[in-house]
């Protein structure tokens, strides 16, 4: 027998025997060293038992068995990358730090629920306004327990996760003119998808006004006269999110007519206090002050005799 074949004996024996030496931490240590040595993959490690978890996290595993994931998610390495080696380490009295969804990059977290969820407006969440700006999935969704149930919180709504981040339009909805979304009847979600990138605004419609048509249908139209920025874009004169002003209005008319219509019949002049009833100047600016006194349909007019937008 030649030297080289001797030698390498030797060396495989040693390492043979370095193995076993060193298999007392881990009990697959010898048979991953041996499925190395001889080009085989190592074998899988054993698949966590959820009643394992429960141990330390009784609060995440008694709450997700109440929710959609617990019928799709039957190992917590679906979400948890890791939880096998965790675990091994708890066992052995090793600090080996958890595999918290929390503690991963915004985009991480993400990209992990993506891979179940890539269906539907969900998919286009990668690249939209909440994505760019580091919003993950677990921002707003909770994924062992319910958060936004009514009724697990007894009245508590959708809207109240938009709010946590959105505190201005939380003010607007609290204005005297405002869309029932305190109450309760209406949500962002009616009107916003939180998933979509694809929309400006992440608006559920093409467009803005062809959002506001699904429930203002008689403001579509078409009418024999119409009003340009009432075809262009709604939230010229209303702001959706709430006003002090009646109808949503962003001000007060005259003045909002003003805003485009100063070169009319009527005096150009702003309507404010110096030309009230009993003011400095009485005449027919005095004469309650509303555009829609006369020009009823500012939406838009079916009269034949109506260019004015009148009755």
């Amino acid at each position: 027998m030649s030297r080289i074949p001797l030698l390498v004996a030797a060396l495989v024996g040693g390492g043979l025997a370095l193995v076993v030496a060193s298999s007392e931490p881990r009990a697959l240590a010898s048979g991953e060293a041996l499925a190395a040595a001889s080009g085989e993959a190592p074998p899988a490690a054993e698949p966590v038992n959820p009643e394992d978890c429960r141990t330390c996290h009784e609060p995440a595993v008694a709450g997700i068995q109440h929710t959609a994931h617990a019928g799709v998610a039957q190992r917590c390495e679906s979400c948890h990358l890791g939880a096998a080696a965790h675990m091994q380490g708890q066992m052995d009295g090793k600090d080996t730090p958890g595999p918290s969804v929390r503690k991963l990059k915004a985009k991480d977290v993400t990209a992990t629920c993506l891979t179940c969820h890539d269906t539907g407006r969900q998919a286009h969440f990668t690249g939209g306004v909440h994505d760019r700006r580091g919003v993950s999935c677990i921002s707003c969704h909770s994924v062992h327990a319910f958060k936004s149930d009514r009724a697990q919180l007894k009245g508590a709504r959708d809207a109240d996760t938009c709010f946590t981040c959105h505190q201005a339009i939380r003010a607007k909805t609290l204005r005297t003119s405002h869309h029932p979304v305190r109450e309760g009847r209406l949500d962002c979600a009616v009107c916003h998808d939180p998933h979509d990138s694809t929309h400006p605004k992440m608006i559920t419609a093409e467009y803005v006004n062809e959002k506001c048509y699904e429930c203002h249908t008689e403001k579509r139209g078409p009418f024999l006269w119409e009003h340009a920025p009432v075809r262009e874009n709604c939230m010229l004169c209303h702001d959706p999110h709430g006003s002090n002003h009646d109808k949503l209005l962003v001000s007060k008319q005259p003045y909002l007519c003003q805003r485009c219509h100063l070169n009319t019949r009527h005096p150009g002049s702003l309507y404010d206090s110096r030309n009230a009833v009993g003011g400095t100047s009485v005449s027919n600016r005095a004469i309650e002050h509303g555009c829609k006194n006369c020009h009823q349909n500012v939406h838009g007019s079916n009269s034949p005799s109506g260019p004015y937008l009148g009755r």
